[in-house]
């Protein structure tokens, strides 16, 4: 049976010789999510997923995969798992199908695996072009082909969309999604494009200087956003408004010419604001709450030193 949590890490620390990198990373990965690992350059991303991945040694803490640990089940563990790390390695002079076929037959995989894999990644069409000619977004789902070759549980993809242009981008991303909806798959990605990571993720992990300062899913972190909301009230005269109710627009601030932002409290709140502002006299064009979008809490979380901006996880 598949454990709930399939990536986990408690107390994980890493450092390059004398350098911290990684301090006490409490990471959970939920199965069946796309799990966006985000944090400015240089935060830790691509270290603890090379953690994760065997390729570095965990000097403190334990990494656990599928519920195993894997410093005592590494190959069994690993079998399970899919990854792309950085840029993929290719040969340039042969056809994308015969870059897939050589991984498949050097891991004794089922012949029909490459057709299968080239398909799933949009890329039947060109699997017998030399990839020489691929541009770089082929190039990333070939590389994703071949992570996908041994049909993993967990794909492990460190910013699988940098360098890609728009078109490259949204392939990318609704390659992810259909993976995860209808094969099943739970992705973990390292990002710094947050745009991305806010369409594509149902959870969120956010590091800065090596601490995981947030950690949930969208939903938990929208009402983390909660307290930071505001309405935006749309009027002819946003300066007479305030000074026409003082009690009530107390904490408005004038953004335009009829435009007034106030801290949001509730829809009973918003509902009550457009009551009195019609019962002064005075036309309601818009009444609305505007959220915060992952990137101003982003920016929010890593704006200032790690230990003083971690949240509860």
């Amino acid at each position: 049976m598949q454990p709930a949590t399939l990536v986990e890490t408690r107390q994980l620390s890493f450092r390059f010789g004398a350098r911290p990198i990684l301090h006490h990373v409490d990471l959970a990965v939920p199965a069946a999510s796309i799990y966006g690992f985000l944090g400015p350059n240089g935060a830790g991303k691509s270290t603890t997923l090379r953690v994760l991945l065997g390729l570095l040694p965990a000097p403190a803490g334990t990494v656990r995969l599928f519920g195993h640990d894997l410093s005592q089940h590494r190959q069994q563990v690993l079998s399970r798992v899919g990854a792309l790390i950085e840029n993929p390695s290719l040969y340039d002079h042969l056809s994308g199908h015969d870059n897939v076929e050589a991984t498949r037959r050097l891991r004794g995989l089922p012949a029909d695996r490459s057709a299968e894999v080239l398909a799933l990644v949009g890329l039947s069409a060109d699997a017998h072009r030399r990839v020489r000619e691929y541009s770089l977004g082929m190039r990333q789902r070939l590389g994703l082909a071949l992570a996908l070759l041994p049909d993993p549980e967990l794909l492990i993809l460190d910013e699988p969309t940098n360098g890609l242009d728009p078109q490259g981008i949204s392939e990318m991303r609704a390659l992810l999604q259909r993976l995860q909806r209808e094969h099943g798959k739970t992705i973990l990605l390292s990002s710094h494009l947050i745009s991305e990571i806010e369409r594509v993720a149902t959870h969120v992990g956010v590091i800065q200087q090596g601490r995981l300062l947030f950690q949930g899913s969208v939903a938990e972190l929208q009402r983390h956003q909660h307290g930071q909301a505001r309405v935006l009230i749309e009027t002819d005269d946003a300066a007479r408004c305030r000074n026409l109710l003082p009690l009530d627009l107390a904490d408005a601030e004038v953004l335009a010419a009829g435009t007034l932002a106030l801290p949001y409290h509730s829809p009973e709140h918003m509902a009550y604001l457009a009551q009195q502002l019609v019962g002064a006299g005075q036309p309601v064009y818009g009444l609305s709450r505007q959220q915060p979008s992952l990137e101003q809490t982003f920016l929010h979380l890593t704006a200032t030193p790690a230990r003083s901006t971690a949240l509860p996880q």
